[in-house]
């Protein structure tokens, strides 16, 4: 993972597991899917980077993907809300990448089996370099 994909990530799982409505609703903010934890609970999953910048500073845009995972037929989309609202703050500096956009690009939401679900948000964030 470069550096970019790695500074948004931490950034993610930093505001995300700081935001006190947010903790409110959920069990939990994960790095990854957690091996065993209850529902509801937040994941920060795939970072996807590709080059991006301007004419004299190099970046890269990065694709977050944030999970919201439940069971049940209660849908959080409070919950769900929240972290689209979290992702808006992404922008600023991230341990020397500055990003300079953050943007909801896809929301996607699923019933699996036995019951669960999962609502997924992406995020486009557009990172400079220093």
């Amino acid at each position: 993972m470069r550096g970019a994909e790695r500074a948004v990530r931490a950034k993610a799982l930093a505001l995300l597991a700081g935001d006190e409505v947010l903790a409110g609703l959920v069990h939990g903010v994960f790095d990854g899917v957690p091996p065993r934890v209850s529902t509801p609970y937040v994941s920060v999953g795939a970072a996807e980077g590709a080059d991006w910048g301007t004419k004299d500073r190099a970046g890269r845009e990065v694709r977050l993907t944030l999970s919201l995972a439940g069971v049940g037929s209660a849908v959080d989309d409070v919950a769900a809300g929240r972290i689209e609202a979290v992702a808006a703050g992404l922008r600023g500096a991230a341990d020397g990448w500055s990003v300079v956009s953050a943007r909801v690009v896809r929301t996607r939401f699923g019933f699996g089996q036995g019951g669960g679900w999962r609502h997924e948000v992406v995020v486009r964030c557009r990172c400079l370099a220093g």
